[in-house]
């Protein structure tokens, strides 16, 4: 079974569209799934079995990536070609099968929607990322041995979802404090080389001997390894708080100027919690403008972060706080 996936330009939507190259894979013995996606997600994807090749749509002038795009497939018969793109590439195509994701005005979860598009809205696949050795390997040298590690998410990929530093620092206080859930634990912090200045600020709040810097230290798979050699994850929304629930380590995400019920962090042992204003609130508020980057996520205290964090560490799978 030959298969195009087109999939997502943003890490995050492309996390939570893994599982369905994952049921394919497994419901398709021999299955060979060509991806296109955003360069940004494009690794997610190079360790995957049946997965080549992985075709990464670099934006161009007059949406000629598209055109590209064609030209890369056209010549070959797909069994399924699967956009999530809502493009017309599929009609151009020789194809058994095409399915074109469909708005759903908002109504589920990603993950829910994705998999509602191939008959799988009552079990949904969850997200899976495949990894190597190396990335094992990696991992291991990153985050040696040496007791519990806390990961620790700042940044994002804009500032209105950015949880202000000073109170990441307090969190981490809080849960690595004598009487917190993870008392002396290391702190690792993750994020992407250009986000160095977002996370300084927490960086240089972490007692150096517990410290942990993977700032720009990490490619997504290396970074999915360390978090299995992680307890606990703490960020806001983004890419790698959705990676860090795909490796199923217990996630709390921070929302904001974002909805939690379509993008909330996916699994048994995830959670999210939320700024005291809704979603709605906030997008009303007097000045509000989604181009500037000031942070719309002054109303999460640490208070309720830390409560939610010590709420998911202590009773497993966790809900929206």
């Amino acid at each position: 079974m030959r298969i195009l996936f087109v999939t997502s330009n943003r890490v995050g939507d492309a996390i939570l569209s893994t599982g369905m190259v994952d049921y394919w894979l497994r419901h398709n013995p021999g299955a060979r799934i060509t991806v296109a996606c955003g360069p940004a997600a494009a690794n997610l994807f190079s360790a995957t079995p049946g997965v080549r090749p992985i075709i990464p749509m670099v934006k161009k002038p007059l949406a000629l990536h598209w055109l590209n795009l064609w030209r890369r497939t056209v010549s070959r018969r797909w069994d399924l070609v699967a956009d999530l793109r809502g493009s017309a590439l599929g009609r151009f195509l020789n194809a058994g099968q095409r399915i074109v994701l469909k708005s759903d005005g908002g109504r589920d979860h990603r993950v829910v929607h994705i998999a509602s598009q191939f008959g799988l809205r009552e079990a949904p696949p969850a997200p899976r990322v495949h990894i190597s050795s190396g990335h094992r390997s990696a991992a291991m040298e990153l985050i040696p041995a040496g007791g519990p590690v806390l990961a620790i998410g700042p940044t994002a990929n804009w500032g209105g979802k950015q949880w202000p530093a000073e109170r990441f620092a307090a969190l981490v206080g809080a849960l690595t404090a004598p009487g917190g859930i993870l008392p002396g634990a290391r702190v690792a912090v993750f994020g992407a080389e250009n986000e160095r200045d977002m996370a300084a600020p927490l960086l240089n709040a972490i007692p150096r001997e517990r410290r942990i810097d993977l700032v720009g230290q990490t490619d997504l798979l290396t970074a999915y390894a360390c978090f299995e050699r992680c307890a606990l994850y703490v960020g806001n929304d983004s890419g790698l708080m959705h990676l860090a629930a795909a490796s199923g380590m217990p996630t709390l995400g921070l929302f904001g100027p974002s909805k939690v019920e379509l993008y909330g962090p996916w699994g048994a042992n995830a959670a999210a919690v939320r700024t005291d204003l809704s979603y709605d609130e906030i997008l009303a508020q007097p000045g509000y403008d989604h181009r500037k980057s000031d942070t719309h996520m002054g109303s999460l205290s640490v208070e309720k972060a830390v409560a939610a964090a010590e709420a998911l560490w202590r009773r497993g799978a966790g809900a929206v706080a």
